[in-house]
């Protein structure tokens, strides 16, 4: 039996309903394929707990992956207030799944107890991919993916986001097989005959100097080259700025700095030169420093990147599926069972009603192939070797290919 992922998307007035529906769609789709993997995406205004129970009864219990998010879609279309979900069929793929809480006290333990739960090597599938999903207002994005990289070892690639909750703030979910838990982290290791492959781009270029950040406190900066972050902030965007017709000593309050900040990011210094990982500061405070949504280390060295070319961030996410389908075509596949986007939320609040031009662009690149996205509060890709893989305002995906054997 080849690979194959079929999907379904579906609203309701409950989120029971909701589900059904889109599991439905996808079994038709699935035919009399068993399933061997539920991945599950849900709106916020429905009862989680209820989205899982309906999908595991309906699927046979099957394991299942997922996590509130901020917008779901699929090749069908994009939309807000659904559940999306993806049906995986494989006997070139096993599927182990594992669930931890407490990622946002002591991530470390978290991580640690889920590699417990999970095979370290499955013979005769010797290719392995980690989908890794955490809670997305625990701040710890950049602290899982590093610790990931390190305590699941070198051979491993990873990919994943931090669950959503429509831009509410509030609370977010990760579901893993009956469970919907906040404050947690949960990983779906795919083992497989063959390998599986990866992307990731973002839309910003850099506007600024290189800068350091002098003060920092977790995922607060506080001074930037000896200054205070949003003073220096200033000095540095102040021109770009103008050309865009914004007086940047004009923006006062902290509504309007974060207003600022959607199109004016921090770009993290890599080790390949011009590349960048993106960090969005998600708010402001009265004194002037900047609230991301990870950790930022002090010392790091960055840019100030301006994201307000939408036809760049449109073409990211082209970037993203052509850079995995490169790396399959490298490696001898051309036919694909389907795509997995990790799609930042912020890339919708940007692209507004230009976001299903972004989704349309990954059809693009793999015209026909199943598709299952949702929009995330931080996404992570990390192949093996990669050390940093944590990013914000980026697209990633994985391909999975449809048969174990390479053309």
């Amino acid at each position: 039996m080849v690979t194959t992922l079929t999907t379904g998307l579906c609203d309701g007035e409950n989120g029971a309903l909701a589900a059904k529906g889109a599991v439905s769609q996808a079994k038709e789709k699935l035919g009399r394929a068993r399933i061997d993997l539920s991945i599950v995406y849900s709106s916020s205004k429905y009862d989680y707990q209820e989205v899982v129970d309906v999908v595991r009864e309906v699927t046979g219990n099957a394991p299942l992956i997922g996590a509130s998010t901020a917008g779901e879609f699929t090749e069908a279309g994009v939309d807000k207030g659904h559940v999306a979900v993806g049906l995986l069929s494989s006997d070139d793929i096993k599927v182990f799944t594992a669930i931890s809480e407490g990622v946002k006290e002591d991530p470390e333990a978290a991580i640690k107890e889920v590699i417990a739960k999970l095979p370290d090597r499955v013979k005769g599938y010797p290719n392995l991919t980690a989908i890794l999903i955490a809670d997305g207002l625990s701040g710890m994005g950049e602290r899982v993916a590093l610790l990931a990289s390190y305590l699941f070892g070198r051979g491993l690639r990873i990919v994943g986001g931090m669950a959503g909750d429509d831009f509410k703030m509030e609370k977010t979910i990760v579901f893993s097989d009956d469970n919907a838990c906040t404050d947690a982290i949960g990983v779906c290791l795919l083992a497989s005959k063959m390998p599986l492959f990866t992307g990731v781009k973002h839309g910003h270029t850099p506007v600024s100097r290189k800068l350091k950040a002098t003060r920092t406190e977790c995922n607060v900066l506080y001074e930037i080259n000896n200054m205070p972050a949003w003073v220096a902030w200033k000095e540095e965007t102040a021109e770009s700025a103008r050309k865009a017709g914004i007086d940047v000593n004009q923006l006062k309050t902290p509504a309007e700095i974060a207003q600022f900040c959607a199109n004016s990011q921090l770009g993290l210094a890599t080790e390949k030169e011009g590349e960048y990982k993106i960090r969005w500061p998600v708010s402001a405070n009265e004194d002037g420093s900047l609230n991301f949504t990870c950790d930022i280390a002090e010392g790091a060295i960055f840019r100030i990147m301006d994201g307000s070319n939408l036809e760049d961030q449109i073409d990211a996410a082209e970037g993203a599926a052509m850079m995995a389908r490169q790396s399959a075509g490298d490696a001898g596949y051309s036919e694909f069972a389907g795509i997995l986007v990790f799609d930042c939320a912020h890339r919708q609040l940007m692209l507004g009603d230009k976001f299903p031009e972004s989704v349309d662009r990954y059809k693009k690149v793999l015209p026909g192939v199943p598709l299952l996205g949702w929009e995330t509060y931080g996404e992570i890709r990390l192949e093996p070797g990669q050390f940093s893989g944590f990013h914000n305002t980026t697209a990633v995906v994985l391909l999975l290919p449809k048969g174990g054997n390479a053309a």
